[in-house]
């Protein structure tokens, strides 16, 4: 929308009741509305949207990165009716969205693949057969997928099975098409991948490579450009292989071919992206140019701006995704009320922030868990590290958990300092003890600090107040502070924006905080901590009771793996819940047997809404 006004295109915003709020629906000149919460309801309804465009009298329709923006259909009802698809064409979506096809045309085109079955035969003994004769591990992939949709790996062949019927059932979910392909994984790849552009003239370029290898469950955290192990031999071979890719299917618009890259610094194509990419602004960055514009200007019928030739690049660009999930507690997705977030105040020469949420606005389940994209250009490597950790520092969002001070310590963790990351590396730690994933604890002086806050008079100054114990709880600690003592008097200043001044022991520093009844947000630096005053009265509020299984999160029901009168053991799955592109399971907190089962397959419900109640075994 920004690129459109620029170029003096008025924008119309189509919106799900979920995201009335929503920061793009108040940017564009008009907005309308297209159906309820859910994306089947809304984003994904063809109809909808094409009657929208209608009734505004829009005569394109640019597709973004989500939802139909890779839909062959979509396309081709778009031109049907008279729009331009700002996008390529029908055939080119549809060439490249058949995973398997895809890779049936690279192979014919000379560009290195990774081995795998792309076979029609989709039954399970076929695919287990093929599966022991590739090897393991391999990853099971939907061949409509993207974006980590419809793909689970498979580590031997009992784990099979399960990969099998996960990765169709979320591929049906998603795509309407549950047929299945098979990828010998490489060990320790890098993922690279190649933004390319061609226009309507049989021009193509490419505008140089993204390093996207910091990824955890196939889903991307940091992108950046240059990568740091592409050297210009590389560089000039993968974009030349990208670059064949795109003609070979007749392409149009901005493209992205993704490569895999092993340990000897080989490449095999993956996929091909048949839109822009989340993580367009890293090439933007180094390139200084605006690739909306591009495919604007190319959806107009212009030729391309500049040839192969005339591109270059400057500096390095990094982008990390913000998401609202709990990298503490296994990536969860997180719902809620943002209550703080300035963006405002960390931009600063060399760094852009990207965001699809305001103060004010809810995060729902309904959708992908991105919040914001967080980008930051130095003139080389360490100087965009550096300006993206303060960015992140001084940009904490409230009221919703979320993966920022991760991200600022997987910044500056040795791994990507050095350039040594791999695919499968933040799995890996998820699974292991790496201290990255330690759930921040507060120190002493973040706890007199929130304890002078919730004792502080409406003029937030705590110096002088008579001295008393204050009971705080943050996570699953309790600690009591002495307020008005002499180590925790200090002078407190809260600004219009939410910043707060605070001095103790002659050293003034900053802080970010937002009151919200009896709970206190507090942020310093990255980190975001969350206070609130210990009822005095006895309570369970700690207490897990096994049996009522709850949900962990906001989200829809897609399985119930039990019924009543079934018998089950501690840690048994009693059903799945989708959530933000993630399926959580919900277990048994105790053997027993099922007394009730709460709700339906299908059924949206909230976090900590009970689904199942089970009779608790006693222990004998």
């Amino acid at each position: 929308m920004r690129t459109a006004r620029t170029l003096g295109y008025r924008t119309v915003a189509v919106y799900s009741d979920a995201d009335a709020g929503a920061p793009h629906v108040a940017q564009a000149d008009e907005a309308v509305r297209i159906g309820t919460p859910a994306a089947a309801e809304s984003y994904l309804k063809v109809a909808a949207i094409l009657d929208a465009a209608r009734r505004t009298g829009a005569n394109a329709v640019h597709p973004g990165y989500g939802f139909l923006s890779e839909n062959a259909a979509f396309a081709r009802a778009c031109t049907d009716a008279g729009l331009v698809f700002i996008g390529p064409p029908a055939e080119a979506i549809a060439a490249m969205g058949d995973k398997a096809g895809a890779k049936r045309r690279m192979i014919a085109a000379g560009v290195p693949t990774v081995p795998g079955y792309l076979g029609e035969e989709q039954g399970d003994a076929r695919l287990t057969a093929e599966a022991e004769a590739l090897g393991f591990p391999l990853l099971v992939k939907a061949v409509a997928g993207g974006g980590g949709r419809g793909m689970r790996l498979a580590t031997s062949v009992a784990e099979l099975p399960e990969a099998l019927a996960a990765a169709r059932r979320e591929a049906m979910a998603a795509f309407g098409d549950g047929t299945l392909m098979l990828e010998r994984l490489i060990p320790q790849g890098c993922h690279i991948e190649i933004q390319v552009f061609a226009d309507a003239h049989g021009q193509a370029v490419h505008l140089g490579e993204r390093d996207c290898t910091a990824q955890r469950r196939r889903q991307k955290v940091i992108e950046e450009a240059p990568s740091p192990i592409v050297t210009p031999a590389m560089r000039e071979s993968m974009g030349r292989d990208a670059v064949a890719a795109a003609l070979a299917v007749g392409y149009r618009g901005a493209g992205t071919v993704e490569f895999i890259v092993d340990r000897d610094l080989k490449h095999y194509f993956l996929e091909m992206n048949t839109r822009l990419q989340v993580e367009h602004p890293v090439t933007e960055t180094i390139t200084g140019l605006d690739l909306v514009e591009w495919q604007l200007r190319v959806a107009a019928g212009e030729a391309l701006p500049l040839a192969q030739d005339r591109i270059r690049f400057e500096g390095h660009a990094i982008e990390a995704r913000l998401y609202a999930e709990d990298p503490y507690a296994n990536f969860a997705p997180q719902t809620g009320t943002v209550l703080h977030f300035r963006p405002e105040d960390a931009l600063r020469p060399g760094v852009r922030i990207d965001a699809g949420i305001a103060e004010g606005g809810s995060v729902t389940p309904y959708y992908d868990p991105m919040l914001a994209k967080v980008i930051a250009h130095g003139r080389d490597r360490d100087d965009a590290i550096r300006r993206l950790i303060a960015a992140l520092e001084d940009a904490p969002l409230l009221g919703v958990t979320t993966n920022g001070r991760f991200l600022r310590d997987l910044l500056d963790h040795p791994r990507f300092r050095s350039a040594t990351m791999h695919t499968a590396l933040l799995d890996e730690w998820a699974a292991g003890d790496e201290p990255i994933l330690s759930q921040p604890r507060p120190t002493e002086a973040e706890w007199q600090l929130a304890a002078a806050l919730f004792a502080g008079t409406p003029g937030w100054r705590s110096k002088g107040v008579a001295g008393f114990d204050l009971t705080l709880i943050c996570g699953e600690e309790r600690r009591t502070t002495r307020v008005g003592a002499d180590n925790t008097a200090m002078e407190l200043h809260l600004g219009d924006n939410g910043r707060l001044r605070y001095t103790r022991d002659g050293i003034t520093r900053q802080a970010d905080i937002h009151r919200d009844g009896d709970t206190l947000h507090l942020a310093r630096g990255a980190t975001v901590f969350v206070f609130r005053e210990a009822s005095p009265l006895p309570t369970t509020e700690n207490r897990i009771d096994p049996a009522f299984a709850r949900a962990s999160v906001a989200g829809t029901v897609t399985r119930l793996e039990v019924g009543a009168g079934d018998t089950v053991i501690a840690g048994q799955t009693l059903a799945v819940i989708e959530a933000m592109k993630m399926e959580m399971r919900v277990t048994a907190g105790a053997a027993g047997i099922v007394a009730a089962v709460r709700v339906l397959a299908g059924t949206q419900v909230e976090a900590g809404a009970i689904l199942v109640e089970l009779d608790i075994e006693e222990p004998t």
